[in-house]
């Protein structure tokens, strides 16, 4: 036994630390005395030293190191052919025990990942040939052609995994995402759905990610539920967060919620999803619980892109706007597919008055998630804070079509003609469409309240509001029909409708607003008063405000670091 067979018993036990350090002093020792080691003997310990400085995490050097140890194979190729070794001699055992060049390879591709290097990662994988692909290859090159737009070259290596290993669901999901036929993709894992017990599940479960990726919420939504059903498969975390998320998408948050806890509950170790969730929570008010939230996820994770997401979520929806453009940017960062990241720092941007730039975040979130209306809606109300009326409409048209006439669509349609006067009565139509369809919608029925409130036709507007809080409660509808009841001089009952949506959400400064706007209207002496008091108050938040803006500096010099990420 050598000393590289030391060093290969090593890196096999996992002692990663031991092996860096004597095959580094080894390496020099073969540097000042090229006859002490063989060819084979020197590439194995190139090999050896490289797995260990990658699995310290310095990408960089241990890609320096594979390719070193690349050029030392092909030494040893030339030597080989030169002098043959006899059969059955020992250089040709020590042949069959050297590393594999095709991991070395796959190696290299992984460190040009980590690093952001996508091209150099493909072009190395690229010079592979394609009988030599192992599945994991195949993996990563579809994801890296499918990330660089390359979608043909992307499904023909999904495919190539699915013909080895038919049961890889990720590489399905895949597929789907990239528009291949459900059919097409079921008739690929017919054979061992056949052929193996208990595996009936699989034709159903890739229909209902065929629908996910069709934009079929409805049909995906029923799909899953029949599949959460089956004794078998009730409780699986991960068909609850695709349900969730399937929710979420169909504009149905209290489902979504309900979803995303049971999953929870299930695994509170659960880290995909819950920015979605985060986010959910975030806008519903839940601002404390978010934070609770956030709090725990970093705990089990900060390398992942999620708890960042909902920190940053939570900065969001309490107006500070410069912190969480630098969350967003950390977790895009961390995850540059993150579609949940993108669109926190789309939302920032624009709130920040940097347009051009969200439109960007905007863009790229749509090319990842072509079936989220969220991001069309992010877009839209860029370039209506442009005055870009014409590509707002143009985009919202082209959902429309693309997607059918459904109330989500029917409504983010009706949103951009509100904007011109011409197109009012459009928008009316729609939005009375998109309400026969789904008269719970919330976002149908706030547009069609503020229609009304444009028109003057309070008590339509009322009628509308509380027939829809009749079967759920939400903030903004029951601020809304406090802002209607004031209109028609019914103060208490408004004063109420306040009350209720400040307990639902602490911060709705709206509700806030109409409450002291009513106070001061009602009893002017004591308004006086108060405003006296209120004067006195503001004195102390002026601190708070300075606070809060040299807090946003400091996220912003954050955010310049991170720029445009």
């Amino acid at each position: 036994m050598n000393v590289i067979d030391h060093v290969r018993d090593m890196a096999a036990a996992g002692l990663h630390s031991n092996v860096r350090l004597v095959s580094s002093l080894l390496l020099t020792m073969s540097t000042n005395n090229p006859e002490l080691f063989s060819p084979a003997q020197k590439y194995q310990l190139l090999v050896h030293h490289a797995d260990a400085i990658f699995h310290d995490k310095e990408y960089r050097k241990a890609a320096c190191k594979y390719n070193m140890a690349l050029q030392q194979k092909k030494v040893l190729s030339k030597t080989s052919k030169v002098r043959p070794s006899s059969t059955g001699g020992p250089s040709s055992v020590q042949a069959q025990n050297l590393p594999s060049e095709i991991e070395v390879k796959y190696k290299i591709a992984e460190c040009y990942t980590i690093l952001k290097l996508d091209k150099d990662a493909i072009s190395v994988l690229d010079g592979i040939p394609s009988r030599q692909r192992t599945p994991k290859i195949n993996m990563m090159l579809a994801n890296l052609y499918r990330k660089a737009g390359q979608e043909r070259s992307a499904v023909t290596s999904y495919k190539e995994v699915l013909r080895q290993c038919p049961l890889a669901l990720d590489a399905i999901i895949g597929l789907l995402s990239l528009s291949v036929k459900g059919a097409e993709v079921a008739s690929m894992t017919m054979d061992v759905i056949q052929t193996i017990p208990n595996l009936d599940w699989l034709s159903v479960w890739i229909k209902a990610y065929a629908f996910i990726h069709g934009g079929d919420n409805h049909r995906a939504i029923n799909t899953i539920c029949s599949l959460e059903k089956k004794s078998l498969l009730r409780d699986n975390v991960n068909l609850l967060v695709s349900l969730a998320d399937v929710y979420f998408r169909a504009g149905d948050t209290k489902n979504a919620i309900l979803k995303f806890e049971q999953a929870q509950m299930l695994d509170p170790y659960l880290i995909k999803g819950m920015d979605v969730y985060g986010y959910l929570m975030a806008r519903e008010g839940h601002l404390e619980d978010v934070e609770v939230l956030g709090g725990r996820l970093f705990n089990i994770s900060d390398q992942h892109a999620e708890p960042w997401v909902i920190s940053g979520c939570h900065s969001f929806y309490s107006k500070r706007y410069s912190r969480a453009l630098y969350l967003g940017a950390k977790a895009i960062q961390l995850n540059s597919n993150s579609v949940q990241a993108l669109l926190l720092k789309g939302a920032a941007l624009r709130n920040m008055g940097r347009v051009q730039e969200a439109i960007i975040h905007f863009r790229e979130a749509m090319r990842l998630a072509p079936c989220r209306l969220d991001c069309y809606e992010g877009l839209i109300d860029c370039y209506l804070a442009s005055n870009g009326i014409r590509e707002a409409m143009g985009m919202a048209n082209n959902i429309y079509k693309t997607l059918g006439a459904n109330a989500q669509t029917l409504t983010i349609l009706a949103t951009v003609c509100l904007e011109d006067p011409m197109t009012q009565e459009k928008a009316k139509t729609l939005l009375d469409k998109a309400l026969a369809q789904r008269p719970d919608y919330i976002k149908a029925v706030v547009k069609k309240a503020e229609l009304l409130s444009r028109e003057q036709k309070y008590d339509e507007g009322i009628a509308l509001l509380r027939s829809t809080l009749a079967n759920q409660s939400d903030c903004m509808l029951h601020r809304m029909l406090g802002d209607f009841l004031v209109a028609v001089n019914d103060y208490q009952e408004a004063m109420d409708q306040y009350s209720i949506a400040l307990s639902l959400d602490p911060n709705d400064q709206k509700s806030l607003e109409g409450m002291q706007k009513m106070e001061k209207e009602e009893s002017p002496t004591d308004a006086t008063v108060e405003l006296d008091g209120d004067d006195m108050e503001g004195s102390g938040e002026e601190g708070d405000l300075e606070g809060s803006d040299s807090e946003a500096a400091q996220w912003a010099d954050q955010e310049q670091w991170f720029g445009m990420q």
